[in-house]
């Protein structure tokens, strides 16, 4: 068998074949992989989908989330032998069976975040903020912006960013490096999308600010 899932559900374990392009994964009976007795997945809950390069899975807003090696996803993700996907109280093993003995080498991973004092950390969520009010991240917020919401000054906003350019190794000049350093901090996970929720008015769908 090549790709399939080992799955651990509350009806027990199975293995499932990924013989198709695409496996529906939910509570409702009409998915390819239903688990009714799981009350924690959401009726259509996740989907598995075939690229040329492999499999991916995306969370189709789920109430409860779907999760892959313990990380919450929020877009597709692309699945490799062994990655582990958790949605509602079941778990489910992606295996590539003989796929995995032609893969090319492995996707090297972005460098981590750099070290960030508190100030700075609150500049970069509030500057990435825009993401939760926007399907694709465009623009982040200005530096007036950000320094209404610190309650602090513009000028001061401006030489916690300036630093952080530095740190995250964004030079030139002009508004595309604040998407730069945007862009650079959520793929560094130095921001998360639990960050920009749990800062003051992250919830609400209040706009921009």
């Amino acid at each position: 068998m090549r790709h399939h899932l080992e799955a651990w559900t509350p009806a027990g374990p199975q293995v499932v074949p990924l013989d198709g392009d695409r496996l529906s994964l939910g509570s409702a009976d009409s998915n390819d992989l239903a688990v009714p007795v799981d009350r924690r997945l959401s009726r259509l809950h996740a989907v598995l989908q075939h690229y040329p390069a492999g499999w991916c899975v995306r969370d189709l807003g789920s109430r409860n989330g779907t999760f892959v090696n313990g990380q919450r996803i929020w877009q597709d993700r692309a699945l490799v032998d062994g990655d582990e996907i958790r949605a509602g109280s079941s778990r489910f093993v992606y295996r590539a069976g003989l796929a995995a003995a032609t893969a090319g080498p492995p996707t090297e991973g972005a460098a981590a975040g750099p070290t960030l004092t508190a100030r700075e950390r609150d500049v970069l969520i509030q500057l990435c903020r825009p993401l939760l009010t926007h399907q694709l991240f465009t623009e982040p917020a200005s530096s007036r912006e950000i320094a209404a919401a610190l309650v602090v000054t513009e000028a001061a906003v401006k030489q916690h960013l300036l630093r952080l350019y530095e740190k995250f190794g964004i030079d030139g000049a002009g508004d595309r490096r604040r998407v730069r350093l945007a862009n650079e901090a959520m793929a560094r996970l130095a921001v998360t999308l639990a960050d920009l929720r749990g800062a003051p008015g992250g919830e609400g769908g209040i706009g921009r600010f």
